[in-house]
């Protein structure tokens, strides 16, 4: 598996496709507004750049890409529209992600969205800074900018992706399992322990040549409230029910043991203190904030019922769309896209089962990063 040219959210507007099954991933821009918008300021006040220039990695496409990007023209059109400057300050915003993101979507989403944001804008009786939005292909475990170059990073439940698949994990080493699970040897887990650490640790290094003396960073990511590698909540527990729909694939003969034992998603849920100690060792940045805050897919789905919404799905259909639009591409470069359909209706079917059960339940952990780069 070779995740720069495997790996993408699912592309378009179908039914499956992540710009229409991402609400998991939209609630996590929500809740970090309020640190974004506090870096949004404080780099205005701090740094006061006529250009500021901020770079959104992992941007994948959709609404949340542009909700991000609204966050941002909205604060700085409310906070400076009143601020006497020679100049309205200027903002160009890079789009990052894989090449085989769906950037075309992107592009084709931006007229409409010009017109919102200058009429949101207008109701306000404000005008929106002259802005620019480029797209900008590449791994960020790579050098993507120029030194000195960036005033803002900004990544949502992106850095939670390994580079690939942690290195010397192969053959049946994880038997019976796709991630970190139960019956996982602690030698598996900790070799994906050290991919992360490699990996985040390289993503930071780069990030450090490239931003401005004083930039920020705002870093949400999936990760886990426990100590224990094999306790990250609610993200274990569907990984468990993907392997669990898996292995009755194997054993009615649809899928070959080898595959699925061969099979690893490259994902790691780190704990704050794995992400403080990382930073910390990096020594080009100090942590403004860290905030964790849990988020229970379940109670998603019924208050969308209580806010009158009307889910097209059950909760276990809804989960098992997200996770599709997030894996599909892996899951069909691996087994095949014959088996598509088959595993995502057991998955649906585990889930709802789960949902069922009278097993304590656990939200997925969310956790957000606020750093600022040492003058």
């Amino acid at each position: 598996m070779k995740i720069e040219r495997d790996f993408h959210m699912m592309k378009g507007d179908s039914e499956f496709s992540y710009a229409k099954n991402s609400r998991i991933q939209k609630r996590v821009v929500l809740a970090a507004k309020p640190i974004v918008v506090k870096a949004v300021r404080e780099v205005c006040i701090d740094l006061h750049p006529q250009s500021m220039v901020i770079a959104d990695l992992g941007c994948s496409f959709g609404a949340n890409t542009l909700l991000f990007i609204s966050e941002v023209i909205t604060t700085i059109c409310e906070d400076y529209n009143n601020t006497i400057r020679e100049s309205p300050m200027e903002v160009q915003f890079f789009l990052n992600d894989l090449p085989s993101n769906d950037f075309n979507h992107i592009f084709q989403s931006l007229e409409q969205f010009e017109q919102l944001i200058t009429q949101d804008c207008a109701c306000k009786g404000l005008q929106p800074p002259p802005h620019f939005v480029a797209g900008l292909p590449g791994s960020f475990y790579t050098r993507l900018f120029p030194c000195n170059s960036i005033h803002l990073f900004h990544s949502s439940m992106s850095v939670t992706w390994l580079s690939q698949v942690p290195e010397q994990l192969d053959g049946s080493m994880n038997e019976g399992n796709i991630h970190i699970g139960a019956t996982t040897p602690p030698s598996v887990a900790k070799l994906y322990q050290n991919q992360f650490e490699k990996d985040f640790s390289r993503f930071l290094q780069m990030r450090c040549m490239e931003i401005v003396p004083g930039g920020r960073m705002v870093l949400t990511v999936a990760g886990r409230k426990s100590k224990d590698v094999f306790n990250a909540g609610g993200t274990t527990t569907i990984f468990d029910l993907l392997s669990q729909g898996l292995r009755i694939l194997v054993a009615e003969g649809r899928v070959a043991k080898e595959k699925l034992d061969s099979f690893n998603i490259p994902v790691y849920c780190p704990s704050a203190d794995e992400l403080t100690q990382l930073v910390q060792q990096c020594e080009l940045l100090d942590i403004s904030d860290i905030q964790l805050f849990e988020m229970d897919e379940n109670r998603m789905h019924d208050s969308e019922q209580a806010e009158g919404i009307t889910p097209t799905h059950t909760a276990g259909q809804s989960m098992s769309a997200t996770l599709r639009a997030a894996t599909e591409s892996l899951i069909a470069s691996h087994f095949g896209e014959d088996i598509l359909e088959e595993i995502f209706t057991v998955f649906a079917h585990n889930v709802t089962s789960y949902i069922e059960s009278e097993v304590e339940k656990s939200g997925i952990t969310i956790i957000t990063l606020y750093l600022q780069a040492k003058h």
